[in-house]
């Protein structure tokens, strides 16, 4: 089977799946795993996949546990029951990233129902996709601030993490000088500040999305003609769809349980202008960090997050004047 190559990190990983060489049921006894394993002549795996009656992934068990443990023991009595799988839907990347993540030889695949499907082994991977899914598994962590591939002190956790959180304690002091400005306001319709931490919320998980998933097209291989022009269209129109759905349930609740239609349409209307600059923010500012030569990973993430903040409650409390002040 050929490898794996980088250009094909977006394709599933299924049709590379291959049969374990021997599985073992969590009832047998060690002596009888043992004869299974020498009549397949697999010796040379560090690990066994246990499975019950119905080919479900019931655990792992190592080599070395089947040669250390009494003979007359079940398996289901050595075996390591959280055994750690690669669903079926996963893409090449993914799967690399399980790979990139723990110091495993193979993985298994399993079904919608946990079925065991097969394995697969790290050899199906060249070197530049293992390399590829270590740092977009690390991004994942990085884009909050945090490294996830070194193991790290206190203190250097301490200060890796702490400058990157002052930017999230500047984005609420500004936001709080924001919402004093709207002191009066507040206090005409209180209701407004209800939904404060929804439209807040919505604009947060919006940019962190958009933020995660830039990062892994930036890094899943070299940008082709036109790439960061599509990807700004697919993310203006995923943000604008993400905007008018939850900003039509936000506002329809809003005005069945006040009976204030008006009301009903600034929240809306303030949360679908909200969620598109925040899934927009998450977007542009890895993609010009990644234009510049500048590295995204960690200040992206403080960075857009105070970002939707700050865009989120200036749509909000100024539709809200506009349109409520005068009631």
């Amino acid at each position: 089977m050929p490898m794996l190559t980088p250009d094909r990190l977006h394709d599933p990983i299924l049709p590379h799946v291959q049969p374990c060489p021997v599985t073992v049921r969590a009832g047998d006894r060690v002596d009888a795993a043992l004869d299974a394993i020498r009549q397949a002549r697999a010796g040379n795996i560090p690990h066994f996949y246990v499975i019950d009656e119905q080919r479900r992934l019931a655990g792992v068990v190592p080599a070395h546990v089947l040669l250390e443990s009494a003979v007359d023991q079940t398996i289901g009595d050595v075996m390591t029951h959280d055994a750690v799988a690669i669903p079926d839907w996963a893409t090449v990347l993914v799967a690399a990233e399980f790979f990139a993540s723990q110091r495993f030889r193979s993985f298994p695949v399993v079904g919608r129902d946990g079925e065991l499907l097969g394995q697969v082994d790290t050899q199906v991977f060249t070197p530049d996709v293992v390399a590829l899914a270590s740092r977009s598994f690390d991004d994942i962590f990085q884009l909050l601030g945090i490294h996830a591939s070194h193991s790290r002190s206190a203190w250097t956790s301490f200060l890796d993490r702490f400058p990157w959180l002052m930017t999230n304690v500047a984005g609420g002091l500004l936001s709080a000088v924001i919402a004093s400005r709207y002191e009066a306001l507040l206090h005409v319709v209180v209701v407004l500040a209800l939904f404060i931490p929804i439209v807040l919320a919505l604009a947060e998980s919006v940019s962190m999305q958009s933020l995660t998933l830039t990062l892994q097209r930036l890094h899943g291989g070299p940008p082709v003609h036109g790439f960061f022009r599509r990807m700004l269209i697919q993310e203006l129109g995923a943000a604008a769809l993400l905007g008018l759905g939850c900003g039509t349930v936000v506002g329809g609740i809003a005005t069945v349980w006040k009976g204030d239609l008006l009301l009903g349409s600034v929240i809306g209307i303030a949360i679908a202008a909200s969620v598109l600059t925040a899934g927009l923010f998450g977007m542009l500012l890895p993609t010009a960090l990644h234009a510049m030569r500048r590295d995204p990973r960690i200040a992206a993430g403080p960075i857009v997050l105070a970002a939707a903040d700050l865009a989120t409650l200036l749509f909000y409390f100024n539709l809200a004047g506009w349109l409520l002040g005068s009631r």
